[in-house]
């Protein structure tokens, strides 16, 4: 056997056992989640997307802000859900409320409409950007 074989046959080894770990870590099952838990029966989807929330979360006339997708869901009256990016127009702070029909930036007190991310009060000259949603019996997801 020569050096170079024993080395081509490391390397092809190793390749594959680096494909087989990939291969278990990738989740692959259709339990809806993609940190290896399973999400609750009714909330899985075909595509493997996680629930952002349920519609019993979001408040009519109202919204509930999600840091780690940085997007907020609003339901300006009943049944009629909405999202926008949660980072302001002005200086890209994190919205941190939704009260009284607007999205709050504590930053420097920019307030969006929770209808359509429209400013409602200054400094932000931008309204916030739709984000794509899709709600499908309770279960609300980023799409």
């Amino acid at each position: 056997m020569t050096m170079g074989t024993t080395r081509r046959t490391v390397l092809a080894t190793g390749a594959a056992g680096t494909a087989a770990l990939l291969a278990g870590c990738g989740g692959g099952g259709d339990d809806g989640g993609s940190d290896g838990t399973s999400t609750p029966e009714g909330t899985g989807t075909g595509g493997g997307a996680e629930a952002l929330a349920t519609t019993a979360d979001i408040p009519v006339g109202g919204g509930k802000i999600f840091k780690d997708e940085k997007v907020v869901v609003t339901q300006p009256q009943e049944g009629d859900f909405k999202a926008f990016s949660a980072v302001c127009t002005h200086r890209a702070c994190l919205v941190t409320t939704v009260e009284d029909g607007t999205i709050n930036c504590p930053c420097h007190g920019s307030k969006f409409s929770v209808t359509d991310g429209a400013v409602e009060h200054g400094p932000a000259q931008r309204p916030l950007p739709a984000e794509q949603i899709t709600v499908s019996g309770n279960s609300i997801r980023l799409a």
